[in-house]
């Protein structure tokens, strides 16, 4: 794999900001391997395997990975394994990092949603060798960065194909009471600000940009090209009976969910790793092969 970390200035965000990228590099070559060369160095494991030229104009499909809360974009590969996968899967990932955000607008100032759904993609489109056609782009994300998948691919159903939930159960909800609930009780209150500094006060939910619920309901009831959703959780995690609820409120609102209770599993890297596996090995829709230009 080749794995880039990218920093620049975000305007939406007011500050520089680290992006990883990762490319499926080590699938590809740059001359063809059907005429031998002296002296150059394939991985034996690859040998004979490679299944393209380097062409120019060719790119990738891409699967946005969002890390979870307190993580950075380095850990989720440090910790898991997702170079592998994508690479035996030939897409591109990229993970920003968003800090303790929940992937929202923020009531304190800073647009982590404009970035993630406007600016980011432009960007990588722009400067990367990603596909931008809809039906090339994913959004996967882990415990916070589950919710920031979810509520992203709700709010912008133009720009994914797939959404990947595994583990959200803080953040963003398409139980717009919960959400209240949670806003005013103790909890985060007294050990999380940034939650209730993020969101701002519950009376000021509903009908705002933090009401998943009114914002999924609109894209339905006006026809739109919803995505498709996987949502996963494990059978011992904390925050499961929330997941289940946006779960069963998607269902009801009419949306295309799968719903993976993954047995045995709890809230970590363990459940974490494999099912960034899952999502790129089987959930995904994904060509396991580059985009040329006459595609």
């Amino acid at each position: 794999m080749s794995l880039m970390r990218f920093n620049y200035r975000s305007q939406a965000l007011g500050h520089y900001v680290d992006i990883s990228v990762v490319f499926p590099t080590d699938e590809y070559s740059y001359y063809d391997i059907s005429v031998p060369r002296k002296h150059h160095h394939d991985m034996p494991s690859l040998r004979g395997k490679i299944k393209a030229v380097y062409e120019p104009g060719m790119k990738f499909q891409t699967v946005y990975l969002i890390h979870g809360g307190g993580d950075d974009d380095t850990l989720t590969y440090r910790y898991t394994n997702a170079e592998l996968y994508a690479q035996r899967n030939h897409v591109m990932l990229v993970t920003p990092d968003i800090a303790n955000s929940f992937g929202v607008d923020t009531e304190y100032g800073v647009l982590y949603q404009t970035f993630l759904t406007e600016e980011l993609p432009l960007l990588i489109q722009t400067l990367f060798a990603s596909s931008p056609k809809r039906e090339d782009n994913f959004i996967v994300g882990y415990a916070m960065g589950g919710n920031v998948a979810l509520g992203t691919a709700l709010a912008r159903p133009d720009l994914y194909h797939t959404c990947v939930d595994i583990s959200g159960g803080i953040g963003m909800t398409l139980d717009t009471a919960l959400l209240k609930e949670e806003l005013d009780g103790e909890h985060f209150r007294n050990f999380f600000y940034l939650f209730n500094a993020a969101f701002g006060e519950s009376s000021d939910i509903e009908n705002s940009r933090f009401d998943t619920y009114s914002i999924a309901r609109a894209h339905k009831e006006k026809g739109d090209e919803l995505c498709k959703f996987h949502i996963a959780c494990g059978s011992k995690e904390f925050i499961r009976k929330r997941v289940e609820g946006d779960v069963r409120i998607l269902k009801e609102l009419g949306y295309d969910v799968n719903y993976i209770c993954a047995e045995g599993y709890d809230h970590d890297f363990a459940m974490w790793d494999e099912y960034i596996r899952v999502a790129l090995d089987e959930l995904l829709p994904l060509k396991r092969a580059a985009v040329l230009p006459e595609d």
